[in-house]
């Protein structure tokens, strides 16, 4: 009867433990990063039985061997590897968009500002004498100057949002690596198939999924979970062994930004934090093509104004000055030196300002650049769309196996009852019995 009740009690505590574990699941249902949870059990073998041969009838219950994860590894690494793409993309895609919001017309005004200009001077072949339409070209002058400052100081604050955007972000991978360490102090401690593992690893995969968004990494386990962190590709050691080696982010002047680990360059490729790096590449190159458009704006303009002869008789003056899209400035003119005039008559110089309209005139340069822009954000956004898609692809397959079924859940719940139930009227038969037996005495 002892046997009896033996068994009974350890399939209470046995599914007592199922019921929690069930009970965890559900509670856990929306928390991320929560990989499903059984429990494992067993028939335990006793002391004179072989695992291979027992001589004798002789039940034993059923022993609790631990708590499992519902995971897999190659789905978890493919998530990860397809979300740090996905987050690169994504990144990029973000400032290339506010690139082109900086840009376009709206924004600054320079394409109206180029059309009007050369509309005005159009005007003006047929009027140069009328003062209004002398005002107006100096005005659309000014409008084309104002939209050049205007694009460069939205692209100098961009330039320096990507750089505060890249220091968050490694401040924060730097302290997700901090919490991975302490992670694994806590599972060479923790006791095999525990709850507490279970939860400790949770961690460590939510950790790792954290960090692989941010940055390219590459991870090996240990027999106990704890993790060993290297940087993908270069393969620096992040965390191990006792050690977190922080990584550094630096802009320079132009905003391009460069990585590094103790002191030496670190190439990310994959992640929020290589978006960044494109961005801020980007921006710069934008800023830099922007100064040159600026300034061959202005010396072709000049050019073509200084060539006439304005209403006093006078050479014509500079248009612009200025040496950078920051610093471009429309001259302080009054409409009488606009120099309409040119050796052939008084509309001369506007007639020959108006022939520039063509291939590589300002106007159709600016379109142009305008085109090529959105061309990348189009690239961009094409890309981040389909990394994306493998991104949510890798996510549903791997939450098919570690997400929490509340039917699944459900079906245990019940499952598990009659079983506790079972084994508590195994324990009460056990008792009647050996009352019995008492009683017969």
């Amino acid at each position: 009867m002892s046997d009896l009740l033996g068994i009974g009690y350890s399939g209470l505590k046995a599914y007592s433990r199922a019921l929690s574990t069930v009970g965890d699941n559900i509670a856990n249902a929306q928390t991320p990063g929560y990989a499903r949870r059984r429990l494992e059990m067993m028939e335990p073998v006793s002391g004179s039985d072989s695992v291979f041969y027992r001589g004798n009838v002789n039940p034993a219950g059923v022993e609790i061997r631990g708590v499992s994860r519902s995971v897999d590894a190659w789905l978890i690494a493919d998530s990860r590897l397809s979300s740090g793409d996905s987050e690169r993309a994504a990144t990029k895609l973000g400032w290339l968009g506010k690139v082109e919001g900086a840009l376009s017309d709206e924004s600054n005004g320079i394409k109206t500002g180029l059309t009007r200009l050369f509309t005005t001077a159009d005007q003006l072949t047929a009027d140069p004498g009328n003062r209004t339409l002398r005002s107006q070209f100096l005005q659309a002058v000014d409008e084309v100057a104002s939209g050049f400052r205007t694009a460069a100081g939205q692209l100098d604050r961009m330039s320096e949002g990507i750089g505060g955007a890249a220091t968050s972000t490694v401040d924060q991978f730097n302290a997700n690596l901090q919490a991975l360490e302490q992670i694994n102090i806590g599972l060479r401690k923790a006791r095999p198939g525990s709850t507490n593992e279970a939860s400790l690893l949770d961690e460590r995969d939510r950790l790792l999924d954290k960090l692989s968004s941010q940055a390219g990494v590459s991870a090996t386990f240990e027999n106990n979970g704890s993790v060993t962190l290297r940087a993908s590709g270069s393969g620096d050691l992040l965390v191990g062994g006792g050690v977190v080696n922080p990584i550094a982010v630096t802009a320079a002047a132009d905003g391009r930004l460069s990585y590094s680990i103790g002191g030496s360059p670190l190439t990310i490729t994959t992640g929020s934090l290589a978006g960044l790096s494109e961005a801020a590449n980007h921006v710069a190159d934008q800023r830099s093509e922007l100064d040159a458009l600026a300034v061959s704006f202005a010396a072709q303009l000049n050019a073509a104004h200084q060539a006439g002869t304005d209403a006093n008789g006078n050479p014509g003056a500079p248009l612009f000055t200025g040496t950078s899209a920051a610093t471009l400035t429309a001259a302080a003119l009054t409409p009488e030196q606009v120099a309409a005039a040119d050796a052939s008559g008084s509309n001369g110089n506007m007639l020959a300002l108006g022939a520039m309209r063509g291939a590589a005139d300002p106007e159709a340069r600016w379109s142009g650049h305008l085109a090529g822009q959105a061309q990348a954000t189009a690239s961009a956004r094409a890309q981040a769309a389909a990394a994306e898609t493998r991104a949510d692809g890798a996510a549903a397959a791997r939450d098919g196996v570690s997400e929490v079924d509340l039917d699944r859940e459900a079906a245990d719940l019940l499952r598990f009852q009659q079983a506790y139930q079972a084994a508590a009227r195994t324990i009460q038969v056990a008792r009647e019995t050996m009352q019995t037996l008492l009683n017969s005495i």
